[in-house]
């Protein structure tokens, strides 16, 4: 019943490896299917070669598995708030990738500074604020689910213009489309951070891109008369 869902999820967790987005076990994928109301996420603390399509963990967005024999990601939480809070999300994307884990780690959204970052998207990523004690005294995975929520809310910004959030002290989650594109958005926003390092190596003054060139970058793929790659 859930095979092919499983198996996107699967091949998806694959790439975090083959991108270099992680080692070990330093992050997950997971898969959402709206119409059966379930994901397929990686399981918890298990390497990438360990890992095959029977090994993914069916979840609901109630939080009870459905199906699977080992334990979901303990990221699960978050996914869950994420499929329920962003609709049109059909894939979440967690790694502690270095470049963009350094940035989380410094506290600091990452300014548009080049026409790559604009390309996907014509806002600062945004930084959410450090969790409270009491937050992750409470349910540590679900509140940061939410942290993300109310960062968008809050700097009013479009989940699907802005596929990606870096979490205070911890490393990057993205989304998209499918499993797939939220890898995709993962890569890009490593790609992203590793050039704003860089920059403001380069110049600690440096100013963002003007706003003409950020608009022209984003508009070109996507907006309403896009013309980059193939019809």
């Amino acid at each position: 019943m859930y095979q092919t869902l499983k198996e996107e999820a699967w091949e998806a967790n694959m790439e975090i490896p083959r991108l270099n987005l992680a080692i070990y076990t330093f992050g997950n994928v997971s898969a959402f299917d709206p119409d059966k109301g379930v994901f397929a996420i990686k399981p918890s603390g298990v390497p990438y070669n360990k890992l095959s399509a029977d090994s993914m963990v069916l979840v609901d967005l109630e939080g009870k598995v459905v199906e699977g024999r080992l334990n979901p990601s303990s990221d699960t939480e978050t996914h869950r708030v994420l499929y329920r809070e962003f609709s049109g999300i059909l894939g979440i994307t967690h790694t502690h990738s270095p470049y963009a884990s350094g940035w989380a780690q410094a506290r600091m959204a990452v300014p548009v500074y080049g026409t790559t970052h604009a390309d996907h998207s014509p806002e600062t990523i945004p930084c959410t604020l450090l969790m409270s004690a009491e937050a992750v005294n409470n349910n540590y995975e679900l509140e940061t689910g939410n942290l993300i929520v109310s960062t968008f809310r809050k700097q009013e910004k479009d989940p699907a213009n802005m596929p990606m959030v870096l979490v205070s002290g911890h490393g990057p989650f993205t989304w998209g489309k499918s499993a797939a594109q939220s890898v995709y958005h993962a890569a890009v926003l490593e790609e992203v951070c590793k050039m704003a390092m860089f920059t403001q190596m380069l110049d600690p003054k440096v100013q963002p891109l003007p706003e003409h060139l950020i608009r022209k970058h984003w508009e070109r793929k996507h907006g309403p008369n896009a013309y980059y790659g193939q019809k």
